[in-house]
């Protein structure tokens, strides 16, 4: 290669290595600013517990599913009930549903067949008809693979009974199963995507967007940005909640309170296609700043960094500083923000997961497929369209 070239390519490398490890600063400052505030007692909350209406969509199985549906019934909280909505009568989901109902008489659980097809996003299709059968005022939407601890409830509604906050999201870590991809997946959510959302809420003074972990708001904020009806044909229907109901000029709000992701054992393929829809799905939502993502990859450019200087010992102490760093974020984010157990025993795992995330964000590019649920569909502009076969 000519020398001039490769002189280019290492003062980009360096160039990007000062940016990202920028980033990697910026992370840990937010995740400081985060558990300060955490310190802080809530103002004005409300001595009477509103009732809530949580709304679980379900397709299928997840790993462990059965224990995290038993964790919304084990709630320190006096008056709540759980929808659960499924689109086919035969989906196995619907024999853990009954027996949580046996082994929890005294909540009010109530199971929904939902009319199939009614939007592209069969799960949003579900929301609007279980939306319809609620009985309270507050609803709160979670994935079926979440599993949160018994006072979560409280917690999120303290948050939610300020006049001023519209939505309360909150942050989650992954409890991985035993595969590399199931273990990748879990490092980059400590790592990665829970420094990314702290970030953003640092950089904006607020989260303009909702995590499908949690999303509670009230009814009549839901039918201020149009209803689930509104948001049929998006694919990441968590983000446009969020984004909608700020639009309102209301807060979203970063609970305190931290749930987990059951992961299923994904093959290092299945952890493949996973990453290509979520980061298609980010850029998307929010382009610009997924754009801007390619000058956070701090330990990536740092490699190419030795790679073009021969391996000159400073390009090593750069290479030793910048991992030094991603293992900073891993205690600070992963470890006591998350309180992430496997954040540390993983570590080792960052190197790679941070490589694959370049590869990742740069496919996102060359495409507009997605695969969800076992289908294809072509995304545009955040929307979904069913590929026929």
């Amino acid at each position: 290669m000519d020398l001039h070239i490769a002189k280019l390519v290492e003062i980009i490398a360096i160039t990007g290595t000062a940016t990202g490890s920028a980033y990697n600063f910026l992370c840990l400052w937010s995740a400081v600013g985060f558990l300060r505030e955490k310190k802080i007692p809530l103002a004005g909350r409300d001595p009477v517990p509103l009732p809530i209406s949580l709304l679980k969509p379900l397709k299928g199985t997840d790993p462990r599913m059965y224990a995290s549906f038993r964790s919304y019934c084990l709630q320190d909280y006096p008056q709540y009930e759980i929808i659960f909505g499924v689109s086919d009568a035969a989906d196995p989901a619907i024999r853990l549903v009954e027996d949580l109902k046996e082994e929890f008489p005294q909540r009010r659980i109530e199971l929904l067949i939902c009319e199939p097809a009614l939007a592209t996003n069969a799960k949003v299709g579900n929301l609007a008809q279980m939306a319809a059968h609620a009985h309270y005022e507050c609803l709160l939407v979670s994935d079926s693979d979440i599993r949160v601890a018994p006072g979560y409830l409280t917690g999120i509604m303290s948050q939610l009974q300020q006049q001023s906050i519209g939505l309360v999201t909150c942050l989650y870590r992954g409890v991985p199963a035993s595969t590399l991809g199931s273990r990748l997946e879990s490092i980059g959510i400590s790592t990665d995507f829970a420094p990314g959302v702290l970030v953003a809420r640092a950089l904006e003074n607020e989260l303009r967007f909702g995590l499908g972990s949690t999303l509670a708001f009230r009814r009549s904020e839901l039918a201020a940005i149009g209803g689930f009806e509104a948001l049929a044909d998006y694919l990441a229907d968590d983000y446009q909640i969020g984004k909608r109901i700020s639009d309102l000029g209301l807060k979203v709000a970063l609970s305190t309170e931290v749930v987990e992701t059951l992961l299923p054992p994904y093959s290092f393929a299945e952890f493949m296609r996973h990453q290509l829809r979520w980061n298609r799905t980010v850029r998307d939502s929010r382009y610009w700043g997924f754009a801007g993502l390619i000058f956070t990859f701090a330990l990536p450019w740092v490699l190419l960094a030795d790679l073009f200087s021969r391996g000159a010992v400073w390009a090593w102490a750069l290479t030793c500083f910048v991992i030094c760093l991603r293992l900073a974020v891993a205690i600070v984010v992963g470890k006591v923000v998350l309180t992430d157990d496997y954040a540390l025993s993983f570590a080792w795992l960052i190197p790679l997961r941070d490589v694959l995330a370049v590869f990742f964000w740069a496919a996102s590019f060359a495409g507009n497929t997605v695969l969800w649920r076992g289908e294809r569909f072509h995304l545009r502009k955040g929307k979904l369209s069913r590929i026929r076969t």
